[in-house]
């Protein structure tokens, strides 16, 4: 397992295109504030990772 995925990665493995994506990413960005980190970062970390899949039901 990696250490960072990318968004388009985490796309392609949710099987949604990239900017259906980044629309979820939008309506989590409380989320993301409260982590220190912003939607627009290139990579995301793992915990995020993690707490994506489980919320959008998919494994890695």
């Amino acid at each position: 397992m990696k250490h960072s995925y990318s968004k388009s990665e985490l796309a392609t493995m949710a099987g949604v295109s990239y900017s259906t994506f980044y629309r979820y990413l939008k309506t989590r960005r409380s989320r993301f504030d409260q982590m220190g980190l912003s939607i627009y970062a290139k990579k995301l970390p793992l915990s995020v990772v993690k707490d994506i899949c489980d919320d959008y039901c998919f494994d890695l």
